[in-house]
């Protein structure tokens, strides 16, 4: 048993490794693709400008949308959690490649991240009163809805976390083994629909962040 825990313990080191050396890459990525779009902005922008022009509004609209105009304050949060998990989830899809987000300690750190943000943006926007949040709307309900609204909110990562994981795990899988059964060609419909499901993925991952954090800063009723 001993050597089997060993070269398992090796193999789990070697592939955290690996994880952590494709964030870098997408971060590095995503770095230099913000230095260019910005190193030379113009009044008429080139194609390269125009496209990044294009996916932040589509971005700031998204936002806007979701959480009105005071919700833009949360720009840099929500528009970097979704630069980074569409890049990471598309990653998978290159030959060679694994997506940052097919691993649960990427997924868990992003939703640790907007669950700690929520708290504290309702505490910073109530104060005291978004307590008011997990006791209900009477007084002699608090004992019923305090739990449930703890439960609730503590499941709110773990969803987060799981969903986004579970998906881009099982599309690399899915991906392994049809390359390995067809020939390359035949992939190309499942190379579309794991394009749409990435994209689906960090836009549900987004629109979760927005509204946990948009009922933060709204009152208790």
């Amino acid at each position: 048993m001993e050597p089997v825990l060993f070269f398992e313990n090796h193999w789990l080191k070697e592939h955290h490794l690996v994880v952590v050396s494709y964030t870098w890459f997408v971060m590095a990525f995503l770095a230099l693709f913000s230095f260019l779009g910005t190193r030379r902005l113009n009044i008429f922008p080139g194609r390269f400008q125009n496209f990044m022009e294009v996916v932040i509004g589509g971005f700031d609209g998204l936002l806007t949308d979701t959480m009105g105009p005071e919700g833009r304050r949360f720009f840099p949060l929500i528009a970097t959690l979704g630069l980074y998990i569409l890049t990471s989830n598309l990653l998978g899809l290159v030959p060679g490649f694994e997506s940052p987000t097919a691993n649960l300690n990427t997924t868990v750190s992003m939703a640790v991240v907007v669950f700690v943000m929520t708290h504290v943006v309702g505490i910073k926007v109530h104060g005291f009163k978004y307590v008011k949040q997990f006791m209900g709307p009477v007084w002699w309900l608090t004992p019923l809805m305090l739990p449930i609204e703890i439960i609730s909110h503590l499941s709110r990562p773990l969803s987060l976390s799981v969903r986004l994981f579970g998906n881009i795990m099982g599309e690399d899988i899915v991906l392994a083994v049809v390359l390995l059964l067809v020939p390359l060609l035949v992939p190309l419909p499942v190379f579309a629909l794991m394009i749409f499901t990435s994209c689906i993925q960090t836009l549900v991952f987004m629109l979760l962040a927005m509204m946990y954090i948009a009922g933060a800063m709204e009152e208790a009723h």
